[in-house]
């Protein structure tokens, strides 16, 4: 499918540099614009902001997900154990469960940092 769009010069100018990623690039924009609107992004986006922010030990064990998250996650898991999950919810339960990982991990560490001092 051909596809012509408007776009201002500058933007035109940096696109032409990579021609050949554009579809690449639109996909991986509309998925991220995508994501944005999912129930659960925020959440996992303040988690992620947390920790990218270097907290303390103590601020990485007090971590603990928002009622909006924690909800979210409560109704996919009940959904799975009831009737099972479409894939874009599987997909979205994987990514809750790659974050709880995360969290553990830094948490562990934060445990490891206290105990040490």
């Amino acid at each position: 499918m051909v596809l012509t769009l408007t776009v201002p010069d500058e933007l035109a100018h940096q696109l032409q540099s990579h021609e050949e990623d554009l579809p690449w690039i639109l996909e991986t924009g509309l998925r991220e614009l995508n994501a944005a609107d999912e129930v659960g992004f925020k959440g996992i986006a303040e988690v992620l902001e947390t920790l990218a922010g270097l907290p303390t030990p103590e601020e990485v064990l007090a971590l603990a997900p928002s009622s909006t998250l924690q909800q979210r996650v409560s109704t996919l898991l009940e959904k799975s154990q009831e009737q099972g999950l479409a894939l874009a919810e599987e997909r979205e339960w994987a990514r809750y469960q790659f974050l709880e990982h995360l969290v553990r991990m830094a948490k562990a560490q934060a445990k490891a940092k206290l105990a040490a001092s």
